[in-house]
């Protein structure tokens, strides 16, 4: 065979891949010059690769945004902002937010936001007990955290008052306290110092990192929750995630043309590879099809052997090269499923290389 006979198969069957996978491959042929005139041929090195078996798997591939996860806004109080932290900081529980008024706004843990002021003789509540929980994990409050606002609770809220040097008056305002789930990271600042409060002074986000993907909604069979993927980062590194939550259809507008897609989120298996991206855009892979236990060769190992059949150039022990017709099955990450007679692991097989 030919080194640009092979070269076109390879052309269409990277074209056949990319088309499964939702892309669009292209291939222009140049026409010869003249009816009688031999096309030059280019000279194409070769080397060989085994026949080999095991699973392979079909991908889906999409582009997400990898960021902080649950961002959320924050502000309120009244008067001037007279400090906020720094973009990309850490608040810890028991840690100021921003300060209004010389008055900080300070971050405790809990599920449910402060809907009311904290004093004596409010009613009981969920709200009360975590209150009650962040104030003992700072180690101001020395009872079981239960749901009344008692004696001791105020008595907690003095002390730790004292320490922030704040007025201590064992009560706490509506928005002197903000409830989040843990620790938060700084993801911007809304509201410079000097400015009057409003709604939005800071926006935090939790510090665990994930990937929003807005899935196709041809491909939404592919968004289930549990599904592993493969992630590729920028800068060519690979890593895996788990699909985490699945949303329903949304409605977006985007070069003043409407598409539905559906928003997927995925969460990284390890975390540390991403540790030095704050904000990227990913591809993922969904799995699609997969086959167990079969035999594959790259895909620049196929060539033609007539308009219809495909067939690879195998390299016996003694270095002669003969064509064995193959019939092709599932193409993923640059291999091809092939099969036939004489085809078996560790056969070697001639591939052309750079």
């Amino acid at each position: 065979m030919s080194n640009r006979r092979r070269g076109v198969v390879v052309a269409v069957c990277v074209g056949a891949v990319l088309l499964a996978g939702g892309a669009v491959a292209a291939v222009t042929l140049a026409p010869t010059q003249g009816t009688n005139q031999e096309e030059p041929v280019s000279s194409i090195r070769t080397g060989t690769a085994p026949i080999t078996a095991g699973d392979l798997a079909g991908t889906t591939q999409a582009s997400g945004t990898l960021d902080y996860a649950d961002q959320r806004t924050i502000g309120g109080g009244t008067g001037v902002v007279t400090s906020t932290p720094a973009p990309g900081s850490t608040v810890s529980l028991g840690g100021t937010l921003y300060a209004v008024a010389n008055v900080p706004v300070t971050l405790l843990h809990g599920p449910l936001p402060a809907w009311r002021t904290f004093e004596a003789g409010m009613s009981d509540g969920p709200d009360v007990q975590q209150l009650e929980q962040s104030l003992a994990a700072l180690g101001y409050f020395d009872r079981e955290p239960d749901g009344e606002f008692a004696a001791s609770t105020a008595r907690a809220i003095e002390r730790w008052q004292k320490a922030l040097g704040v007025e201590e008056t064992g009560r706490l305002e509506l928005g002197s306290v903000v409830f989040m789930p843990g620790d938060v990271r700084i993801a911007s600042v809304d509201a410079a110092v000097g400015t009057t409060a409003s709604d939005k002074v800071v926006t935090v986000s939790s510090l665990v990192k994930r990937i929003d993907v807005p899935l196709k909604l041809a491909d939404q069979r592919l968004g289930v929750v549990g599904t592993k993927v493969d992630v590729n980062l920028p800068g060519g590194q690979r890593t895996t995630g788990t699909v985490t939550d699945v949303g329903v259809p949304t409605e977006s507008d985007a070069d003043g043309q409407k598409k539905v897609t559906i928003p997927v989120g995925i969460t990284l298996d390890d975390p540390a590879a991403a540790a030095e991206l704050q904000r990227a855009t990913v591809t993922v892979g969904f799995p699609t099809e997969r086959r167990e236990n079969v035999l594959s060769v790259p895909v620049q190992a196929l060539i033609a052997i007539d308009d219809e059949h495909f067939g690879v150039e195998v390299v016996d022990g003694k270095g002669k090269h003969r064509q064995v017709p193959v019939t092709t099955g599932l193409f993923a990450d640059g291999r091809v499923e092939v099969s036939g007679d004489g085809i078996r692991e560790g056969l070697d097989v001639v591939v052309p290389v750079s």
